[in-house]
């Protein structure tokens, strides 16, 4: 079941003199939301940009070159060798160089999660040693991922039976809360009113159980989606350069495209993956 799972990334986890070979996937269903495309009502071909620069038109890609904006209007403009020459060697290891209290970790941080596995059987016992570790110490493991010349801060963590990688944010990326609330007013609250309050939070405080909130927005697209298709509404979409697509039998492109998250679905047999598990049990984003 788990080979079946598409690998994002794949390296080592080190710490001190250990090292242990494993894997990225990952941690979101990309297929939870309905995606649109822009369709030329007339024509029913898919709408394509081009990059175009006032009084010249199209312009082709070896023109293009990237600017940094250093004051408005002004530009520093780079190549792409220049760009490369700054962009660091991927290294396929993630060092752990600090551990923190899960709850230390503002949830600002976090970015992007992906769930780490051991690449191997041989890696499973020292991965599992590591994840026993984190758990009964309540840790979050710190370290760094270079991905695509960027590097990037991680934290590391138990969620269900596995370890789970959250991409983060460095403190200049977010702005100082202080400066954003500082226009707030210093009114003084009454106490009988903040008792209240906390008594009503108490009383609806319970474990939290994500299967209990759904996306209502995703769920009415997929029936509207359903509804146009029951009515034979769904056309053929020319792709430029592209045969024409073929067209599918409503009932099964309904059971590949719009099924319910969480139910079976009749995937392509060339596509079709194994759903990774959500993670079970307390993590850092609910502490």
């Amino acid at each position: 079941m788990v080979e079946a799972i598409r690998t994002f990334w794949k390296g080592h986890l080190r710490l001190a003199l250990v090292t242990i070979p494993v894997r990225l996937v990952t941690a979101e269903k990309p297929e939870a939301t309905p995606k649109f495309h822009q369709i030329d009502r007339e024509t029913k071909q898919r709408i394509r940009y081009v990059k175009m620069a006032p009084g010249r038109g199209e312009v082709k890609k070896e023109d293009i070159v990237m600017g940094y904006e250093v004051e408005p209007g002004n530009y520093v403009l780079m190549e792409d060798g220049e760009l490369d020459a700054v962009k660091l060697e991927t290294r396929h290891t993630i060092e752990l160089t600090q551990f923190v209290d899960q709850h230390e970790i503002d949830p600002l941080y976090f970015e992007r999660p992906y769930y780490m596995l051991p690449d191997g059987d041989i890696a499973e016992e020292g991965y599992a040693v590591i994840r026993d570790a984190l758990r009964a110490s309540g840790k979050a493991a710190i370290g760094q991922l270079t991905l695509r010349g960027k590097e990037n801060l991680v934290a590391i963590y138990p969620g269900g039976a596995g370890l789970v990688v959250d991409t983060m944010r460095y403190e200049e990326e977010i702005k100082d809360a202080d400066d954003v609330f500082s226009g707030l007013g210093k009114a003084k609250t009454r106490p009988d009113m903040v008792k209240m309050a906390e008594e009503l939070i108490a009383s609806r405080t319970e474990p939290f159980e994500p299967s209990r909130y759904k996306n209502h927005y995703a769920d009415a697209l997929r029936e509207l989606v359903k509804s146009k298709m029951s009515k034979g509404e769904a056309v053929s979409v020319e792709q430029a350069d592209k045969p024409a697509a073929k067209v599918l039998d409503f009932m099964e492109a309904l059971k590949r495209s719009v099924s319910n998250a969480g139910a079976a679905q009749a995937e392509p047999e060339k596509t079709k993956k194994t759903p990774s598990k959500p993670t079970k049990g307390k993590s850092k984003r609910s502490a």
